[in-house]
């Protein structure tokens, strides 16, 4: 740890004393100036921050990132004391005052230690370790929230992720290559009066033959050559080999009715669906999987975004070789998403691969949780059993339509259901389907409402069956229809 027990149980009281919180800090700046300092903006921040109060010079320090006396910094800090606070690299000398050494900052009901995030024109070492950002808030999140027993963050970093698992799972395994990290990690559980086991070594390594009931991760899935400067982004293994292995590890690293779920980078390869890529990695593991992608880059842009993460500086022979990597081995893109595993048991298990790029009701978790309801719901049911369900439309399911006026009015081009809710699907859909949609009221079970599909359409009602069940098991499973009674998670 950064800290000895005795001067973190300090910390962890000058900071409560202070109001050091998200809350204290968000009630101190006000709605606006908190918004401008997510974004880094700090202008607002250090306008209502110059009373010199103890909240006002923590906020400047560790928020803003300016430069303090040491009187005033001494008097926040209080009962730790200063020397302590300088000798675990909290703190640095610098123009008179005192600066932040480490990223201390207040989330949720937590604190979290990292190293500083990278600044213009200074690199970040091979060992930094990240604080709070976009995929570890993406990933925590999505991780569905149901009460387990064990539960493995695998990658860790500074410990985001343990700190979720810690408010469900009643043992919290974290592992990390870094010992840096590991190092931080100790440090953010001991400050929140946490506890976890804490293991160093590369990926599935540290826990080789264990198992769990979740297992969450934000592993280093840059995709590229296998070259590692970054021990945060880089596996050392080529391509989206670091994703395919975790994959592959499903069976052994869960418990059964276990979840694995992780965020992943994979190659768009020319002649290849990315779709089929991904089942691939799970092929013969027996998992249940949903994997949605919800971006794409093509290999330029890649390549200058994590470039340009670590603040690494302009290397156009690097920049070469890492694009030239993805033109030899048929690169066109790179996905990225959130892979959702689950040791079902079935001898048939789903796997979906499917893009969701719109915005969907969060928390995204309490959405997987209710896909994979959904599709356990179909798979224990067979054909007879679908037909003798009843079915009624989600609440708020809207029909749109594009139209194009001629001579003879407005002719319909298109339909469209649309979901406000929920993942928010929108779907064409053509006459039958909208008249199979209309007429699910829960009313009728689906075998009679389909014999009056067939009546108004004059179709042999086994082929309208046979046509329209697979239809019915994607609107079940995007939540557009629900079984009644609706199961749940």
């Amino acid at each position: 740890m950064l800290l000895e027990p005795a001067d973190l149980d300090r910390l962890r009281t000058a900071l409560t004393a202070a109001g050091f919180t998200a809350d204290g800090v968000a009630t101190r700046l006000g709605p606006a100036a908190t918004a401008d300092a997510a974004r880094h903006d700090f202008r607002a921040a250090l306008r209502a921050t110059g009373s010199g109060d103890p909240l006002d010079t923590l906020i400047r320090v560790f928020i803003c990132g300016v430069t303090e006396p040491e009187p005033a910094v001494t008097r926040a800090l209080s009962p730790l004391p200063l020397p302590a606070a300088r000798a675990a690299g909290l703190l640095v000398l610098e123009g008179g005052g005192l600066r932040a050494g480490v990223d201390l900052e207040p989330y949720g009901d937590w604190w979290v230690l990292s190293d500083l995030p990278a600044q213009p024109g200074r690199q970040l070492p091979a060992d930094h370790v990240l604080g709070v950002g976009g995929a570890s808030t993406t990933l925590s999140a999505a991780t569905v929230r149901t009460k387990i027993g064990s539960a493995l963050d695998l990658g860790t970093g500074c410990g985001v992720q343990a700190l979720h698992l810690s408010t469900h799972a009643d043992a919290v395994t974290a592992t990390d290559l870094s010992p840096r990290a590991l190092r931080f990690a100790a440090t953010t559980a001991a400050l929140n009066g946490l506890s976890w086991e804490l293991l160093q070594g590369d990926m599935l390594a540290p826990v080789a033959d264990r198992s769990f009931d979740l297992v969450v991760s934000n592993p280093p899935f840059v995709v590229g050559p296998g070259t590692a400067t970054h021990v945060y982004r880089d596996s050392g293994r080529a391509g989206d080999g670091v994703c395919a292995e975790l994959a592959a590890a499903a069976p052994t690293l869960l418990n059964p009715g276990g979840t694995l779920q992780f965020l992943a980078n994979w190659v768009h390869v020319k002649d290849e669906h990315w779709e089929d890529r991904v089942a691939g990695w799970f092929a013969g593991t027996g998992m249940d999987v949903w994997a949605i992608q919800r971006e794409v880059s093509d290999p330029l842009d890649y390549v200058r975004l994590w470039l340009a993460d670590a603040s690494e500086k302009h290397d156009a022979h690097r920049a070469a070789q890492w694009l030239d990597w993805f033109a030899e081995h048929g690169v066109e893109a790179i996905g990225f998403g959130l892979i959702t595993a689950r040791h079902s048991g079935k001898a048939d298990p789903a796997v979906v691969c499917e893009d969701l790029r719109q915005q969907v009701q969060p928390p995204l978790g309490d959405r997987v949780a209710e896909w994979f309801t959904r599709r356990d719901w179909l798979d224990a049911r067979t054909a007879d059993d679908l037909l003798a369900a009843r079915y009624r439309t989600a609440p708020g399911l809207q029909l749109r339509q594009d139209a194009t006026m001629g001579e003879d009015g407005w002719a319909v081009d298109r339909q469209y259901l649309t979901l406000p809710q929920g993942l928010r699907w929108t779907e064409e859909i053509d006459p039958l389907i909208l008249a199979l949609v209309s007429g699910s009221t829960a009313t009728l079970p689906l075998h009679d409402q389909l014999t009056l599909l067939a009546t108004a359409h004059d179709a042999p009602a086994a082929d309208l069956t046979e046509a329209l069940l697979p239809v019915l098991d994607h609107l079940v499973e995007r939540g557009i229809l629900l079984p009644t009674p609706t199961p749940t998670p």
